[in-house]
């Protein structure tokens, strides 16, 4: 494996962005988004070196859906849209 391709989302929270990788699970934040951007593929590039050299890391990626043939992999899991919807709180 060469190279793994995944989404990034970016949230404000107030001063701060959030970039986070739905498909891995993992979360950074920085003082801009392309700060945030580096912060996350710094905080995945140190998880995949960890689990690795503990051996868990293709059961990991396994497990996040990627297809691990080829030297670029990507999930087989796909995001095709993000909804903004209201929850009625009165029925609950």
């Amino acid at each position: 494996m060469n190279a793994l391709k995944t989404t990034i989302e970016f949230w404000r929270e107030g001063n701060l962005y959030i970039a986070r990788s739905p498909e891995l699970d993992m979360v950074a934040q920085g003082n801009s988004l392309e700060e945030a951007r580096q912060n996350l593929l710094e905080v995945i590039e140190i998880q995949f070196e960890e689990m690795k050299e503990l051996g868990t890391l293709e059961e990991f990626l396994l497990e996040a859906g990627y297809d691990l043939e080829g030297g670029v992999t990507g999930s087989k899991r796909e995001i095709i849209s993000f909804d903004k919807s209201f929850v009625n709180l009165s029925r609950v």
